[in-house]
């Protein structure tokens, strides 16, 4: 059989090992941060209904501008945006593989800080862009000064901020933003997949007027339980948007993820009716590893990074066998852990309790 090392691979993919979390069919999925509960039926039905409309259309290649949709998001967002400051991607991905491609490549940079979200290098790697890994302190929260330090030090071509951050659920503070922003002249990405999560603190896209480097990262994979659909989105200036169109692939949106994605903006209201729901799991998840022992990091997401396993390995295999999957980022001591449903809370509360303090079995 040909290995890998047998094709003419580019230097910097070599040796990298391509984004894969555990898809097993268990009972309880608790492992990359889905909504796990269900789209209400009628918003269901409104989105097979506008499907199928759509594919009436589908022998015709679809709206390539997908104008449609960018009024929708403009919408949703609000804060005065306008569907030319909106651009869209199947999952929030692509949208930052767009940006490298885009702003990052060759002798140009990209810097984060780590922990966070296991794309970023594998990104930056697939567009030659150089990888600035810049670690977080003990609590992971971003501050104004080390912020600043970092983007002097290393002046990236682009920068990314996760908040409410992957995988330690650290929310972002406004002022990091704005600190980040004037402390260097590359482009600022404000990653915020799961900001629908995080009652506290105000979406990015308010900062956008007058900063024509920073952009808004969000997707509907997770609040919006719209995982399968692929539907990632941007806020920027509109000069932002069309250097997006210069690397894009032709009719990068299909018609039927335009349709379905219009149609559960219809219904933001109901689509995300569960995001309290799955705060308060969240929360009752933490209260109950904290009474067992645990240290649960603050988190403004749908999950919680959790520390004090002995062996972070042992207790995600016995979990497992148990039917239930959470997620080993080989993080010293700690396993991220999503919010579910109050049932899937209780049973991951419960098999945890019976693996003892530390999660060796008592």
């Amino acid at each position: 059989m040909t290995s890998l090392s047998d094709l003419p691979l580019r230097d910097n993919l070599v040796g990298k090992e391509p984004y894969g979390a555990p898809q097993d069919a268990v009972p309880v999925s608790l492992n990359v941060n889905e909504n796990t509960h269900p789209i209400p039926e009628h918003v269901a039905i409104d989105i097979v209904q506008s499907l199928a409309h759509a594919v009436t259309d589908v022998n015709r290649y679809p709206d390539r501008e997908f104008t449609e949709l960018r009024e929708a998001l403009a919408g949703y967002l609000g804060h005065g945006l306008i569907p030319e400051q909106l651009w869209a991607a199947n999952g929030s991905n692509e949208v930052l593989q767009q940006i490298l491609q885009a702003f990052g490549g060759p002798g140009r940079s990209l810097l984060s800080f780590t922990p966070t979200y296991s794309m970023y290098p594998l990104l930056a790697s697939a567009t030659d862009t150089a990888w600035i890994p810049v670690e977080r302190p003990a609590d992971y929260a971003l501050t104004p000064e080390l912020v600043v330090a970092a983007l002097r030090e290393h002046q990236p071509d682009i920068a990314i901020l996760c908040g409410p951050n992957n995988p330690t659920g650290t929310p972002l503070d406004r002022a990091v933003i704005e600190a980040a922003y004037d402390a260097f002249d590359g482009m600022l990405i404000v990653d915020e997949a799961y900001h629908e999560f995080d009652a506290q603190h105000e979406s990015a896209v308010t900062l956008l007027p007058g900063r024509h480097r920073l952009m808004v990262s969000r997707t509907m994979s997770k609040a919006f339980a719209f995982a399968g659909v692929r539907l990632g989105y941007l806020a920027a200036d509109p000069a932002v948007v069309d250097a997006l169109r210069l690397v894009r692939l032709p009719y990068h949106l299909s018609a039927l993820t335009q349709a379905a994605a219009t149609a559960a903006i219809r219904h933001a209201d109901a689509m995300l009716a569960t995001v309290a729901d799955i705060r308060s799991q969240r929360d009752r998840l933490a209260e109950a590893l904290v009474q067992l022992g645990y240290r649960v990091h603050d988190s403004g997401a749908n999950f919680l990074l959790v520390g004090g396993f002995a062996d972070p390995e042992a207790t995600f295999a016995a979990l497992r066998e148990q039917g239930i999957l959470i997620r080993n980022l080989s993080i010293p001591g700690h396993l991220r852990i999503t919010a579910g449903t109050e049932a899937e809370t209780s049973t991951v509360i419960a098999a945890i309790a019976a693996l003892g303090v530390g999660g060796a079995r008592s």
